[in-house]
């Protein structure tokens, strides 16, 4: 659960995401700490991850100082260390580095003495095409297939293909357009499970190369 409780604030978005991968409530301060979760709950190699977790506490010469990293994450993989976040757009660090340093600098030394990682990321790192996919897909990720049938149909198809685009695919399956929107949803959720490989990192469109894995 969050150490301290998020206020409504008037200057950012604030607010409770609804995410399976959350221990506790996913709440947020910012828009921008809001897509970062987004892009927790679509990342495959993330386990759990938990909304300001701990107060690191801390000696400045001459006071007690604490401070809340804003996420910290599990994943699946072991290789991957357990990861503190801290979340910052890029005008805010350089108006309030001097004040954002010894936290940064405390929140290291906190993560090293765990085996931890601590990274400071901005919306340069977060909002981009992949965001734009993760945002566009995890709804088709959380709904789950329309039904086996279609996922078996579209395995079956992009097998023969290997290399593909969502259009090509869908038209090789059927000639009427009102097959292939039903079949569209199954495409999506395959493609955001990563069960049909493409490029996240650029735009998804019904034009983008899919393929299948291991091709």
């Amino acid at each position: 659960m969050p150490v301290r409780n998020i206020p409504k604030n008037y200057r950012n978005v604030t607010g409770i995401a609804a995410h399976n991968k959350a221990q506790g409530q996913a709440m947020f301060e910012s828009t921008l700490e809001r897509d970062l979760i987004t892009l927790l709950q679509f990342d495959p190699l993330v386990d759990t991850f938990e909304v300001q977790p701990l107060m690191i506490e801390w000696h400045d010469g001459e006071k007690l100082r604490t401070y809340t990293p804003d996420v910290l994450v599990y994943y699946t993989q072991p290789r991957q260390p357990t990861t503190l976040f801290e979340v910052k757009y890029r005008s805010d660090l350089k108006e309030l580095w001097p004040v954002l340093k010894p936290k940064f600098k405390a929140a290291r030394h906190y993560a090293k003495g765990k085996d931890w990682k601590f990274k400071l990321i901005t919306e340069k790192e977060i909002r981009n095409p992949y965001l734009d996919n993760a945002k566009f897909l995890i709804s088709f990720v959380n709904k789950g297939p329309s039904s086996e049938m279609d996922m078996d149909v579209l395995d079956d198809a992009i097998r023969k293909l290997e290399h593909s685009t969502p259009r090509q695919l869908l038209g090789s399956i059927y000639i009427d357009e009102w097959n292939q929107a039903k079949l569209l949803p199954t495409l999506w959720h395959l493609i955001g499970t990563r069960q049909i490989a493409t490029d996240l990192t650029q735009k998804l469109t019904m034009a983008s190369p899919i393929w299948r894995l291991n091709a």
